[in-house]
């Protein structure tokens, strides 16, 4: 897809922050075939923008996302056969993918229903903010399918531990925003007039940092979850002596040195 323009989502840059809006407000923003190919795809092209430095993910009307399309995409993949099923499968898998290696931090400022698909992209993205009114499912085993979706038995677990990450998974309960932060789901839980302004106010802050050294902070993030300590310590060593090669740590150091505050570029 063009970076500049998408159908299925709003798709916005300002002050280097990308934002998506999901933006089906009358059935509480769901997914519909087109518009997790075109997040895919989205994601995947950010992997290549020097412009974006830090993307926010929201959703219009007081909700966050309800999932897929009970009408667009559950009743259609009754009627698929097994090859169609996982090529489904392996697109939504896909998405989740292409959030995780894109360089820019991702900020999810979640009000209202966030379930399914909708809990997924929030799960994971790099940072979540909530409303009270923020109510979260993974919600899988009520339409007859395993937690298994998306990532969710590898990702969940490694946020709030397996045995409550098992209870949602197996049960598909929802849980309140003030779970979630107890649990480290959610990183803050702010006031619905607010949400979007500290998100973009984490965005903001990510995006005037250093780009090259935020992009290496997430690629290892996820590649040290498969890692023992010794690897990770190599892997992290190797990491940091290419940061500390980039143009932007030498003006972190001149900046100091100077006694001003350092303006990074990205390299």
């Amino acid at each position: 897809m063009s970076i500049e323009s998408a159908k299925h989502f709003l798709w916005r840059i300002e002050d280097r922050i990308g934002r998506v809006t999901l933006n089906r407000p009358e059935r509480k923003n769901p997914l519909t075939f087109e518009s997790y190919a075109e997040l895919r795809d989205l994601f995947r092209a950010l992997t290549t923008d020097n412009d974006v430095r830090a993307v926010i993910i929201d959703g219009a009307g007081g909700n966050f996302c309800s999932g897929g399309d009970v009408h667009e995409i559950i009743g259609p993949l009754t009627r698929m056969d097994k090859p169609g099923l996982l090529n489904f499968t392996r697109m939504t898998g896909d998405l989740v993918r292409a959030m995780r290696a894109c360089p820019q931090p991702i900020v999810a400022a979640v009000d209202g229903t966030c379930a399914g698909a909708g809990a997924i992209i929030a799960l994971a993205s790099d940072f979540r903010f909530a409303t009270p009114a923020a109510r979260t499912a993974f919600l899988f085993v009520r339409v007859g399918l395993a937690g298994c979706d998306m990532g969710a038995c590898a990702m969940l677990p490694r946020l709030i531990g397996q045995g409550r990450a098992s209870e949602l998974l197996y049960t598909g309960r929802s849980f309140t925003a003030e779970e979630g932060e107890r649990w480290g789901f959610y990183n803050l839980i702010v006031p619905p007039e607010g949400l979007l302004l500290e998100a973009m106010r984490l965005a903001g802050e990510i995006a005037s940092g250093p780009t090259f050294a935020h992009a290496m902070t997430k690629k290892m993030l996820h590649r040290e979850w498969n890692m023992s300590i010794d690897e990770a310590l190599d892997a992290e060593a190797k990491a940091q002596a290419v940061c500390m090669h980039s143009a932007d740590f030498h003006r972190a150091y001149e900046a100091f040195a100077a006694k001003r505050k350092p303006v990074f570029e990205g390299n």
